[in-house]
């Protein structure tokens, strides 16, 4: 993750936005997940992603 542009700072948020990331990307490798759940997670990780200003 970069560093925050305003304060050059690695913030309490953007550790949190990782960490939801990350757990994500978990939910979505493994292997019981339905198509439902898995087309929800990919909008999920894409929603994140932008949040994070990495999409």
């Amino acid at each position: 993750m970069e560093k925050s542009k305003s304060s050059g700072k690695y913030t309490c948020n953007e550790y949190r936005e990782e960490m939801i990331l990350l757990g994500l990307q978990k939910r979505l490798a493994a292997p019981n997940v339905t198509p439902e759940e898995k087309k929800e997670l990919l909008r999920e990780i894409a929603r994140v992603e932008q949040q994070m200003g990495i999409a």
